[in-house]
This record gives C-alpha cells, sequence and structure tokens, in this order.
C-alpha cells in the first residue's frame, strides 16, 4: 500500500488547483498513509505533550489539505516538517501557558496495559527524561538533533527537510549535542541528588 501511496505523491499530473475533488483527496490520503507515523514522531520528539499529539498530527495534515496546492511533488516529507515544526512550537506554548498541567507519565501508566508494571514504569520515566533533556534544546538545534539522533536521517537528508546548508546542519547537530548532553547531565545530577524529578 505505501508503494502505491509514494507513487500516487510521485505521479506527474495536473495542477492540484483545477484537480478534482476526487484527486485531491487522493493525494491528501497518500501524504497520510506515506508520513503519519513519520510526523506523529516527529511532533512527540518536537516537544509536543503526549496527550496533545493525535490531534497536532490531525492539525498538521489540515494544513497540508488546505495547502494541498502549494506541496511541491517530491517535497512533500519537507513541507510537511515545517509544518510540524510550526505546530508543535505552537502546542509547547500552548502548553506553558497553560495552568493546568498534567503528569503525563503518571497518566499513561494508569491507562497502558504491560506485563510488568516496573517495565513500564522505568520506560515512562526514561520517556519523560528524554523529553526534558530535548526541552532544553533551541527548536533548530531539536529538529536537526530530533532527525538525526533519533529518526536516523543523513546530513543531507536533514539539509534537504529543512532547506538549510548541510554545514549549517553539522553546526547545530554539534551545538544540539552541546546542549543535550548538558541537559542529561544536569537531569542526571538531580535524581542522583533528589531520586526523582
Amino acid at each position: 500500500m505505501i508503494e502505491a501511496d509514494v507513487a500516487m505523491l510521485a505521479a506527474p499530473g495536473a495542477d492540484d488547483r483545477s484537480a478534482s475533488p476526487e484527486v485531491r483527496s487522493k493525494r491528501l490520503g497518500a501524504l497520510v498513509a506515506a508520513y503519519q507515523d513519520f510526523i506523529w514522531r516527529s511532533l512527540r520528539r518536537l516537544g509536543v505533550p503526549a496527550a496533545q499529539v493525535d490531534d497536532a498530527t490531525q492539525e498538521v495534515f489540515c494544513v497540508a489539505m488546505r495547502r494541498l496546492e502549494q506541496i511541491e511533488r517530491g517535497a512533500e516529507r519537507s513541507f510537511l516538517f515545517s509544518v510540524a515544526m510550526r505546530v508543535a512550537s505552537d502546542a509547547r506554548r500552548a502548553c506553558a501557558r497553560s495552568r493546568e498541567r498534567t503528569d503525563q507519565a503518571a497518566v499513561d501508566v494508569a491507562v497502558a496495559t504491560s506485563p510488568t508494571p516496573e517495565g513500564l514504569l522505568g520506560e515512562q520515566e526514561a520517556l519523560a527524561l528524554l523529553d526534558e533533556a530535548l526541552d532544553a534544546l533551541d527548536d533548530e538545534m531539536r529538529a536537526v538533533f530530533v532527525l538525526f539522533e533519533i529518526e536516523g536521517f543523513t546530513s543531507p537528508e536533514i539539509a534537504s527537510l529543512l532547506a538549510v546548508p548541510v554545514g549549517t546542519v553539522a553546526s547545530r547537530l554539534r551545538r544540539g549535542r552541546e546542549q543535550f548532553h548538558a541537559a542529561a547531565t544536569r537531569v542526571r545530577a538531580r535524581m542522583g541528588h533528589g531520586g526523582k524529578r
């Protein structure tokens, strides 16, 4: 199914503005099928709270639907990721402004089913610590860091995706690693002295 979706995205066709609703719907469906998992993971690692990541993913594809004719063939992933970066930034700002905050790790632990509660708790704590360390990164460094270290993209792929030179990717990755290491060291030190977050 994914191969057919990618073929639909790459197929030369009429200008999307003059395309029939059926053609537009098929192209949007192909975008969702091909990139939904990538966008979901990217949003989560770009700082969107777990409880909001499904809505944020939907928002990215709603923007894609409204701007379908502006998405160049072959540049779909880049377009979607740039939208995801803006949606993630908006979600983080909204969360920071919100007076009511939930302990998402505790909610996830309560809702999830797992054969061993200890294993689930350890995984949730590790993800919470990762999120905390990622939150310390500037947006530009965070995007490059997540794409390279977590998603496994190459520097040239990231440069193409973000429309920046490869040297800029290398610089942001280096600074992102430094910021991440410093944040992880602070988290580890606090965990060693206080035992809990």
